[in-house]
């Protein structure tokens, strides 16, 4: 599995006057963060300093990242990440693992390639970008949306579980789909 970060997110990111990518960035990559810090074994609370210490770390050097195609933006977003979970652990002298034999050193391990962080990144960025095009759909036919995706039972059977006609069920995953390739082209 390949992802990558999106070369117009990152050229929209550099731009100060776009607070929307800013927006769609930390929409996107909060709960991740969240997620990877939690795995770690951090508190709720310390897992969110550390989102918040990340991001804010972004936007301050985001201005002169040079995006490289030979290098991923994810990589160096896990070096951020790691450098300052180590700091978190040096401030408030937390139990905090050594970051080599450690968890967090095996779930972002970066020679591997089908790693826990790869896996983990495009499973919540899917999640997520779906949760933020949930409005967008009735709330019945979302639910069989979410049903149909997350069980693999058969259309027809899901459909006429939700009071919904095949039909409608088919068309509805056929606008997900289309939306979530828009939404993460170049992201996954």
């Amino acid at each position: 599995m390949h992802c990558s970060t999106s070369e117009s997110l990152l050229a929209r990111l550099k731009s100060e006057q776009s607070p929307d990518a800013w927006h769609r960035f930390v929409e996107l990559y909060t709960p991740l963060i969240f997620y990877w810090a939690r795995k770690t074994g951090l508190q709720s609370q310390d897992a969110s300093d550390l989102v918040q210490e990340v991001l804010a770390l972004v936007y301050q050097k985001i201005p002169d990242f040079n995006y490289d195609q030979s290098k991923s933006f994810r990589g160096w977003l896990r070096t951020v990440t790691l450098n300052k979970y180590r700091e978190l652990g040096r401030k408030r002298k937390l139990n905090t693992f050594d970051a080599t034999p450690s968890v967090w050193g095996k779930v972002i391990d970066p020679a591997e390639a089908e790693s826990t962080w790869d896996l983990d990144y495009a499973r919540i960025l899917v999640a997520r970008s779906m949760e933020m095009m949930r409005s967008d759909f009735a709330p019945q036919t979302w639910d069989a949306l979410k049903e149909l995706m997350s069980t693999g039972r058969p259309p027809k059977e899901v459909a006429n579980e939700f009071g919904l006609s095949q039909w409608t069920l088919y068309s509805a995953r056929s606008s997900l789909m289309a939306r979530l390739r828009d939404e993460l082209k170049g992201l996954l």
